[in-house]
């Protein structure tokens, strides 16, 4: 058997992340992994689209579609080069794409991802495996988080009840209770006010280490208001994007209020925490916390999810043998095995589809 490559982009776009893993190995070993970051025309043209739906051409959306699908494969192939491996040594990518719109809430449910599968497999040479979330909408789920499904494979331990906690642009856990099955649902924002705020008043992507947000004051009066949004009282199953949590919804939730911009930097990065931390409170009380994705790196947020989950351990998942930046694109990878050994990679109990379902269309090379 060959080694899995996946890819990821996620809501905040800082890259297109590579893995490339053995799943052969027992755990499974990451062979290498690579971030790349987007071209940053690209990067804007897919903003304008994502942030002004109404407005895009058709045409402007179908070259998109492709070009992200080019620079998809330039990530993998740049990955393969610094590894030393030759595509046939590759089974096959699983590619997760970049969500356009998602919307499971609508009369009629939708998820859509782009970066075009075919291009991808004539740019690489590789069989691609891709479009993994809309099977489980079209069977009655909400297409999001995937990963809780994969973090049970890897991170389910009989001796510690544990949440995963994945800080990217939107944030979701995982709860894995020892002797009950897997759920999981989005939070809320992590990353993706906090990038929005500090690239309007710094022209900075993000807020490294979180570093801006040091120099500000939590307002309380704020943050309550931030709070006080329906998403955060329903039950799971449920998930959210950048359609609700973008920077229109925050520029109104501060129209009563005037402060200094470091002060709302730092009321957001509370609000993530303190969103996080009330779910893991709620769900999986006394369960120890353990986070990837970009918001891994943000000393202030991780100090913040330690002061309200206390004494819960919090650490990330490099803890648990995973490199919290790649969790995502070994998981892709992962289900792209999974899709082509014929077996389920979701989990009606965290989507609320119908059942498990085999994700993803095959796109062969030959």
């Amino acid at each position: 058997m060959g080694f899995y490559l996946g890819l990821m982009s996620g809501t905040s776009m800082d890259a297109i992340d590579a893995a490339l893993v053995d799943f052969d190995e027992s755990p499974l070993q990451v062979i290498a992994a690579k971030a790349t970051p987007f071209e940053p025309k690209l990067k804007r043209r897919i903003a304008a689209v994502l942030d002004s739906p109404d407005k895009v051409a058709l045409d402007e959306l179908g070259q998109i579609d492709v070009e992200l699908a080019r620079a998809f494969a330039d990530a993998a192939l740049a990955l393969l080069r610094e590894a030393g491996v030759g595509i046939g040594g590759v089974t096959a990518i699983g590619s997760h794409g970049q969500t356009l719109r998602h919307r499971p809430d609508l009369p009629t449910p939708f998820t859509w991802q782009i970066g075009d599968p075919n291009t991808l497999a004539e740019s690489t040479g590789l069989t691609v495996v891709a479009d993994f979330r809309r099977r489980d909408v079209a069977a009655g789920g909400q297409g999001a988080p995937l990963l809780p499904v994969f973090h049970d494979q890897v991170f389910r331990n009989d001796g510690e009840d544990r949440v995963i906690a994945n800080l990217g642009g939107i944030a979701n856990i995982t709860v894995l209770r020892r002797n009950a099955t897997v759920t999981g649902f989005d939070t809320g924002p992590a990353n993706r006010l906090l990038d929005a705020w500090i690239s309007q008043h710094q022209g900075r992507d993000f807020d490294a280490d979180g570093a801006w947000a040091a120099t500000g004051r939590c307002d309380h009066t704020l943050l309550r208001q931030l709070l006080d949004e329906p998403y955060f009282s329903l039950s799971p199953p449920k998930s959210t994007g950048r359609e609700l949590f973008n920077l229109p919804w925050l520029v109104n939730k501060l129209a009563l209020f005037s402060r200094r911009p470091q002060d709302v930097q730092a009321t957001l990065q509370q609000f993530t925490a303190v969103s996080v931390a009330d779910a893991v409170g709620r769900y999986a009380p006394g369960a120890a916390l353990y986070v990837c994705g970009g918001g891994a790196h943000n000393a202030g947020l991780l100090q913040s999810l330690s002061q309200l989950v206390a004494p819960n351990r919090v650490a990330t998942t490099a803890t648990l043998g995973l490199d919290p930046d790649f969790v995502e694109a070994i998981a892709f990878a992962w289900f792209a095995r999974r899709t082509l050994d014929g077996l389920t990679s979701s989990a009606g109990s965290v989507t609320g589809a119908a059942g498990a379902r085999i994700l993803g269309g095959v796109y062969r090379y030959a």
